[in-house]
């Protein structure tokens, strides 16, 4: 029995079971989907602290007067990083919580 895995919107693709096997293996996950997925969210973070960083020095050279602009950047990357470390919370939560089972 095959498994359809959505890996983004609109489309999916089908992993067999013998699939699953050589994906848990180490050193054979250079495809990981999830690992791409955080790779990219990452890096739209840092570029949006980037983006701020840039518009308050812009501000504070007198080369931007627009507060406006420089306070909703602000206000986007640091819900951003908010999110990244509600993140790294809930999967150190999650790894914690797989480490209490018993087997």
């Amino acid at each position: 029995m095959a498994i359809p895995l959505s890996n983004s919107v609109g489309s999916s693709s089908v992993v067999a079971p013998s699939d699953i096997a050589g994906r848990l293996q180490p050193g054979k996950n250079e495809g990981d989907p999830f690992k791409q997925a955080m790779t990219s969210f990452m890096s739209d973070v840092n570029d949006s602290q980037s983006a701020a960083d840039e518009a308050l020095q812009n501000l504070v050279t007198g080369e931007a007067d627009n507060v406006h602009d420089v306070v909703i950047s602000m206000a986007k990357a640091d819900l951003a990083f908010r999110m990244v470390l509600e993140i790294r919370n809930r999967l150190t939560e999650s790894y914690q919580e797989i480490m209490r089972m018993q087997v």
